[in-house]
């Protein structure tokens, strides 16, 4: 019996042995399958995710900045606006603000926290305020914002892989660049700037704990939008370092009672500071971002040092708002072809157009120095004879089969020399000269000297500026006048570097020959007598050497002024973008002179110039006064202008009108010719304001015998015109979506 009872007690013994051996068992798979479970959970939440690499590799975006000549800065290209900095240039007070708002166990944990995690979950608040600085950035640089358990469980993964990878100070600076402050400001260094117009290390207790506050929530606890409400979110800040003991109670009561100054224009204006819309638009589509693409452009960092002068920038956008019309400025260095200023319209926000570059219009008389140049290479002197007269040609392709041109006054002067046909821009001399000299001479010139516009057509009026061009192309054209004969490319960029400070590339002057130095002095000479007693008296500028031209077309529908001074060409177009006139008697000189001349007057208290314009010691000219009548060295009894000729070129004679010798006049080798087509030739001797014996006509042997082409004054040069503020606009947007800058 007793061993019967030691049998049946042995009994149970083994089958709590063989049940407890099936549930280890069945635990230990349960724990398996789990952990598989968990494994294969956790590689499909990880696929897709930043390698070890990519991680490491990460820099954040960072604006490129564009800088004017000086180093000031002009606007910054961004799609997130930031400044990066190291952890040891940001405020202590921003650092300890920030940790006490978002993480103040930031030091201690391994980049999540499971139990904030579990009390967020039981709490009802389904992960929500758990988040450790590490998650948040590896939210915001890897992950989206969706608020599912999947992204959790991505960002958790992702922030245990950023803690091995990095430094707890390296994150914490990461962060600190990463984070959007609202109004633009992306990262500490940009927040600072925009809120307070300060770098990060200056920041003090009340505005570091400000904008520690903006972290949560950047558009709610704007001081800019609700300045109660960002103070309530102060407070909450300063509490927190007060609990964690890392601010006394006499630290945090002055911190709450400082005075906050708020740079506000700076944060409201964020996305849109661009102190030269036309030109930094100019630059972005023409050369950045063909050449860059958006993101290098907009996120890299790179430093764009252009070549344009902030200070004549702003000059010259003020100017232009004297015009009641549109218009264009342009302002260049002559020696090197930097583009100084550059203004294409009165507002960049109503339109897009830029009427600098973009607006081909005729230039009038402005474009007549062209002509003049070209018919002194073809041997014709300023000194020279040509008529002012009616002449009329017979136009067999026109609806108007003859044309007849005329001058503004109405009035014609009959004989009178070149260059004071220039002086007074008068047309019919102008028309005589381009048939004499010859249309494909003139524009071969215009091409020559800068003019690369598509609407040159080989057309006898081409010498009174039908030909349409853009304001840069005509500041071209005078830059060649004002560097003694060569032309310089114009160029609006000086040097790109990266946001290593590597040079990507850069630009110097690019200068070659256009026309003879001699050619180019002489014809400078007569645009100063332009000035000086001519269209253009207005421009003169008390102690300097200036050159200049008028210009207007039929119906004063476009004006112009262009010229410059040693060191500066400018020029100033106005007109309405639909070819309105813009009024009667809205002449060049009236128009866009007084622009020019306001614009010229800033810049010469800005930059410093020469006085004078240099004349090279080699030159073959010499510099004397010829009378305004016949074109011989002038006498006391002459009115006179200081001209440039060449050398063995210059009359040797005194005036024979005002007590010259009318026997040596003759014998002057160089004595002044009057200058006749065929159909000038019935002009009578009498009218002539020189003795005929004083000055003979002459028919140059290059005077065509037939009528060369030409068009009627009634033909619409803009009936082919492919660029017009919509057109322009529609161009813009377009380019805008191409290049990912809107939607």
């Amino acid at each position: 019996m007793l061993r019967k009872k030691t049998k049946n007690r042995k009994a149970p013994s083994s089958l709590w042995r063989i049940l407890g051996t099936f549930f280890f068992l069945s635990l230990t798979v349960i724990v398996a399958l789990s952990a598989i479970g968990t494994a294969v959970i956790v590689s499909k939440l990880a696929q897709d995710l930043p390698s070890d690499d990519e991680i490491l590799s990460y820099k954040a975006n960072e604006a490129s900045v564009v800088y004017d000549r000086n180093g000031k800065v002009i606007t910054k290209l961004f799609l997130e606006n930031r400044r990066p900095v190291e952890l040891k240039d940001i405020s202590r007070w921003m650092v300890m603000s920030t940790l006490a708002a978002e993480d103040s166990s930031f030091y201690s944990h391994h980049g999540i926290r499971p139990l904030a995690i579990m009390r967020s979950i039981f709490s009802g608040e389904g992960g929500h305020g758990a988040s450790t600085i590490t998650q948040q950035l590896a939210r915001n640089l890897f992950l989206t914002l969706d608020q599912t358990m999947q992204r959790k469980g991505r960002e958790a993964i992702l922030s245990l892989r950023i803690e091995q990878l990095y430094s707890k100070d390296k994150i914490l600076e990461t962060y600190l660049n990463a984070i959007y402050f609202g109004h633009g400001a992306w990262g500490i260094g940009a927040a600072a700037q925009a809120y307070f117009g300060k770098t990060p290390s200056s920041l003090t207790l009340a505005e570091a704990s400000v904008l520690a506050g903006l972290i949560a929530a950047p558009e709610r606890y704007s001081p800019i939008k609700n300045l109660k409400k960002a103070k309530v979110r102060q407070r909450y800040v300063l509490q927190r370092l007060t609990t964690l003991g890392w601010i006394t109670e006499e630290q945090k009561k002055r911190a709450q009672s400082e005075k906050l100054t708020f740079n506000n224009t700076t944060v409201k204006n964020v996305l849109n500071v661009n102190k030269a819309p036309y030109f930094v638009s100019h630059i972005l589509f023409k050369r950045l971002l063909p050449k860059y693409g958006r993101d290098r452009v907009y996120s890299s960092g790179l430093k764009i040092y252009t070549t344009i002068d902030l200070d004549l920038q702003i000059a010259a956008e003020e100017a232009i708002q004297e015009l009641k019309s549109e218009g264009a400025i342009v302002a260049m260095d002559p020696e090197t072809g930097e583009i100084l200023a550059l203004v294409g319209g009165k507002d960049f926000e109503v339109s897009k157009f830029n009427r600098a570059t973009q607006a081909y219009r005729q230039p009038g008389s402005a474009f007549k120095p062209i002509l003049y140049t070209a018919a002194l290479e073809s041997g014709y002197m300023p000194t020279d004879h040509i008529l002012d007269k009616p002449i009329s040609y017979e136009i067999k392709e026109s609806v108007d089969k003859i044309w007849t041109p005329g001058n503004y006054s109405k009035k014609f002067a009959g004989e009178e020399t070149l260059f004071e046909a220039l002086t007074h821009s008068h047309n019919t001399p102008a028309v005589r000269l381009t048939d004499l000299t010859g249309v494909e001479a003139v524009m071969s010139m215009a091409r020559r000297l800068g003019i690369t516009s598509p609407h040159l057509s080989p057309a006898l009026s081409i010498g009174l500026g039908t030909a349409s061009v853009t304001p840069l192309e005509m500041a071209s054209v005078y830059c060649v006048y004002a560097n003694n004969g060569k032309k310089v490319a114009p160029y609006s960029i000086r040097e790109i570097r990266d946001n290593n400070d590597k040079t990507l590339e850069s630009h110097a002057p690019r200068l070659e020959d256009a026309i003879d130095s001699s050619t180019a002095i002489v014809m400078r000479s007569m645009l100063i007598d332009v000035v000086k007693a001519g269209t253009g008296r207005r421009a003169a500028l008390t102690g300097y050497e200036v050159f200049g031209k008028t210009g207007t077309t039929n119906e004063y529908s476009d004006a112009w002024f262009a010229g410059g001074l040693p060191g500066l060409v400018s020029v100033v177009y106005a007109g309405n973008d639909d070819h309105k006139p813009l009024g009667r008697a809205a002449t060049g000189g009236r128009v866009a002179l007084p622009v020019w001349k306001n614009f010229m007057e800033k810049a010469v208290t800005m930059r410093t110039y020469p006085s004078i314009f240099d004349v090279p010691e080699d030159s073959a000219v010499i510099k004397v006064r010829v009378c305004r009548k016949s074109g011989y060295i002038a006498s006391d009894g002459c009115s006179f202008a200081e001209l440039y000729l060449p050398q063995d070129r210059a009359p040797k004679a005194i005036c024979p009108l005002h007590g010259g010798s009318p026997m040596m006049a003759m014998e002057d080798p160089n004595a002044p010719r009057l200058l006749l087509l065929p159909q000038d030739r019935s002009f009578q001797l009498g009218e002539m304001t020189v003795p005929s014996e004083v000055a003979p006509s002459v028919i140059p042997p290059s005077i065509p015998a037939h009528v060369p082409p030409g068009i009627a004054p009634a033909t619409d040069p803009y009936a082919d015109e492919r660029e017009t503020p919509a057109t322009v606009e529609d161009k813009y947007q377009q380019l805008l979506k191409q290049y990912g800058l809107s939607d």
